[in-house]
């Protein structure tokens, strides 16, 4: 945890670097260790760089991207998305809370917190039933927190890294 006062703001496309720096850092400090190399750097390769996933999101206006800024840097970020999964389960109307990353030195710190009651507020005046996720089986410290706030598991998602497919819970929060 750090003393430094964070800032939460919207991203913009200028941010994409910083961020996608970030995020791909959090990314293989938590799943690197999940899958071959191989497999490892297809994924990365898909999802970050320049023309990766995270950059062009960024630049999409159907995703809403809330920063949590430390000093200059990115300490935390979220993307709220339309929801993209698909299970019997889905509420009508849900948005999906595509990915919620905090770098490691700052866990502890509530940004988590912040950006979690920020999705639920902007959610909620947008009019959406439901927020909607996926986390990775074996991801026990994220899974804890989606249990606090009432998230429950509604089905499962095949998540590929690379050529491999990981089990990823869908999880449900209803509004």
């Amino acid at each position: 945890m750090t003393d430094t006062c964070i800032i939460y703001r919207d991203a913009t496309p200028e941010d994409g670097p910083a961020l996608d720096t970030m995020a791909r850092k959090i990314w293989l400090e938590t799943f690197e260790h999940s899958a071959s190399p191989a497999d490892i750097a297809l994924y990365v390769g898909e999802a970050f760089g320049p023309a990766g996933k995270l950059i062009a999101a960024l630049a999409d206006p159907a995703h809403h991207f809330r920063l949590a800024c430390a000093g200059g840097e990115i300490a935390g970020y979220l993307k709220l998305s339309p929801v993209w999964l698909e299970t019997p389960a889905l509420l009508p109307g849900a948005l999906q809370l595509s990915q919620l990353y905090v770098a490691s030195r700052f866990h502890g710190s509530g940004i988590a917190q912040t950006l979690m009651a920020w999705t639920i507020d902007t959610a909620r005046h947008q009019g959406a039933t439901a927020l909607v996720l996926t986390v990775w089986e074996d991801n026990e410290r994220a899974k804890r927190f989606y249990d606090r706030y009432g998230f429950v598991h509604i089905g499962d998602y095949a998540f590929p890294t690379g050529n491999q497919i990981d089990r990823d819970l869908i999880m449900q929060l209803s509004l």
